[in-house]
């Protein structure tokens, strides 16, 4: 099968759905799976061959810029089959979870357009075989979010969230565009198979170079959530909970990661912008598990979550461990999915979303607290779950590349990572209930693909471990690695998570009084987390402050200096043309009426000469001859 139709697909789908969605209605449903089931099989033949040693290439010139060719068209590489996996199989379940999540909507057709639509721009993304394409695609993925995240928009904070988003992205985005252009102009080529080890060292050492990876690099700090633009991912969680899952879990916020993989010998080629890249990352790890601790919000628990792993991915590309951060993308696809479908199902059984209006759920919803012990488990490191084999790959990178101090912060940060995500699973599934109304399982349409994910985020893993002889690794590595098992990383990284785990456990099952008590006596602490370090804030008081106040200056010249001066213009264009029309009326058209009628009159007295009898010329001819023979005479 040709792997054009991976994209086009799901792109058929949602010109379906957009033209006849009013008559499918909640049949537009399953023309949006069965599009991504299908585009997933035929990724899947496309993965089974590159797997077997055959990559796909293919692509067509565009435009030429000074006589070199700029090229669309489609690539497959073990890089790209490993995203392909994620965004096809994991996209297809949330699809299908989603028929059953937004069963009712009045929006339900147009809901499944959008997925499909945004399927397709990812799908595209994944394929591309150079950066302008990438680009094209990169932006068609943010329209997406912006359309997804602003579904519900006749809520206010929905609405927000959609504009935030936008805007963020956008500004990382300006960076990535001037990165593609400076890579262009250092180089010469925007196409990924040119952008070899080989060929960027004989470039290495030129500042434009280094220049051109880090604005690059300001794309995926957008795209994926980094700091400081990692303000917009929380707030997306008021789009509905599968959005969040396939957006800001799974696929999209993946793409910066995906970007930087892609570039992967660049970065490793510019040292100074590889330090950049590994210290944003690992702050942005730490940084987001700290908000994360204080969070009551089940979906900001996870959306918190969702930047503080990225971050962990990204810290891994930065200490060069390009193979560690595209496993850890691929283990946390699956367990993120889980956790949010697994979330979204709390929402839908329960019908709230703050944790404190929660608890005891795991006996109403087996089903959901059994894949969630899964979900948590991987994510918290716990062996033999994913997370545990793809976050080690990561820590090993660190302490490989001689990074001590980003391995102990990640450590830290993964000692935090089992005590939030704990602590909701405590505060969600155990004690008490303390909502108003009674909780139910979801229906089957949305607990299967939670078991299915489950079953992936207990043994995706595996494929990195040593019992498979890391095959994960040395496919995307492309040859065989040299890795073996440090006993003391994994020793301390198992310590990190059992602390955490043991910590949620006495607080939130043993004691519960004692996170009042601890958030009272470091109250400090408790502020600077729940609050997200007022980084909102501080934004509000900055950035948007003085953008809204260039604003209102901008809107008040325009309105007292640029719309006075078109007015008076305008005024003034009357006025001159109403003396042109007096001039035009009575002195030009005058004029000509004038000659026209001195013209009439020299023609009615020529008319009286003209007779037409021969005896009147003769007359005035005889007439004439007297009157000349008078003047001669006469002088």
């Amino acid at each position: 099968m040709n792997p054009l139709l991976i994209p086009l697909l799901p792109l058929i789908s949602f010109a379906a759905i957009i033209f006849f969605g009013k008559w499918l209605k909640e049949k537009s449903a399953w023309v949006a799976v069965s599009a991504s089931a299908l585009s997933c099989l035929v990724s899947f033949k496309s993965i089974g061959e590159v797997i077997g040693g055959r990559n796909f290439h293919e692509a067509f010139t565009w435009i030429l810029i000074n006589r070199i060719p700029i090229e669309f068209g489609i690539s497959i590489d073990p890089l790209a089959a490993v995203m392909l996996f994620v965004v096809t199989f994991i996209g297809t379940m949330i699809v299908v979870y989603s028929v059953g999540y937004m069963h009712g909507d009045p929006r339900y057709p147009r809901f499944f357009a959008y997925l499909s639509l945004f399927l397709f721009s990812m799908l595209g993304l994944v394929l591309s075989s150079t950066l302008v394409q990438i680009y094209v695609f990169w932006e068609l993925v943010g329209l997406c979010s912006y359309f997804l995240i602003g579904f519900w928009f006749e809520k206010k904070e929905a609405a927000e969230a959609g504009r935030k988003a936008f805007i963020a992205n956008r500004i990382g985005d300006i960076g990535f565009f001037l990165g593609i252009i400076t890579f262009f102009y250092a180089t010469g080529t925007m196409r990924f198979v040119d952008i070899q080890p080989e060929f960027i060292q004989a470039q290495a050492g030129s500042a434009i170079l280094t220049v051109s990876a880090l604005l690059l690099f300001c794309g995926a700090v957008g795209k994926s959530a980094q700091f400081p633009l990692h303000v917009w991912l929380p707030d997306a969680m008021e789009g509905p909970t599968p959005v969040s899952a396939l957006i800001h879990a799974a696929t999209m916020v993946a793409a910066g990661v995906y970007m930087v993989a892609r570039l992967f010998p660049l970065f490793h080629a510019c040292p100074e912008a590889s330090q950049i890249v590994a210290g944003i990352g690992t702050w942005t790890a730490f940084m987001a598990a700290f908000f994360a601790l204080t969070q009551m919000d089940i979906k900001k628990v996870l959306a918190y979550s969702t930047i503080s792993q990225l971050g962990y991915m990204i810290a891994a590309l930065g200490v060069g461990g390009m193979t560690a951060g595209t496993f850890h993308l691929m283990t946390h696809a699956f367990f993120k999915a889980l956790l949010f479908l697994g979330a979204g199902s709390v929402i839908h059984g329960a019908g709230v979303q703050d944790m404190r209006e929660m608890g005891g759920l795991r006996k109403s919803m087996p089903i959901t607290f059994w894949t969630f012990v899964v979900a948590t488990a991987a994510i918290a490191g716990i062996p033999p779950f994913s997370g545990f084999w793809s976050k080690d790959e990561i820590l090993l990178s660190a302490i490989g590349s001689d990074h001590r101090i980003i391995f102990w912060i990640l450590m830290i940060t993964a000692a935090m990572t089992s005590f939030y995500m704990f602590r909701l699973l405590f505060l969600t599934f155990f004690g008490e209930t303390r909502g108003k109304r009674a909780p139910h399982e979801s229906p089957a349409v949305m607990t299967v693909p939670l078991i299915i994910l489950a079953i992936g985020a207990a043994g995706i893993g595996l494929l990195g471990s040593p019992w498979a002889h890391h095959w994960i690794q040395n496919f995307l590595a492309g040859h065989p690695e040299e890795i073996q098992m440090n006993s003391f990383v994994a020793t301390i990284s198992i310590a990190a998570s059992a602390i955490g785990l043991l910590i949620a456990f006495i607080f939130y099952i043993l004691n519960p009084d004692l996170p009042k008590r601890f958030a009272k006596k470091y109250w400090l602490l408790y502020a600077a987390s729940s609050h997200k370090l007022w980084m909102d804030e501080m934004y509000q008081a900055t950035f948007i402050r003085w953008f809204k106040q260039i604003a209102r200056f901008s809107f008040k010249f325009d309105e007292a200096v640029i719309d006075r001066t078109v007015n008076e213009v305008g005024r003034k264009t009357v006025w001159t043309s109403k003396i042109k029309n007096w001039f035009d009326q009575y002195i030009v058209d005058g004029l000509v009426n004038l000659t026209g009628r001195l013209t009439q009159m020299t023609g009615a007295v020529l008319r009286l000469i003209q007779t037409g009898y021969i005896h009147n010329y003769l007359f005035v001819l005889l007439l004439g001859v007297l009157i000349i023979g008078y003047a001669v005479f006469n002088t």
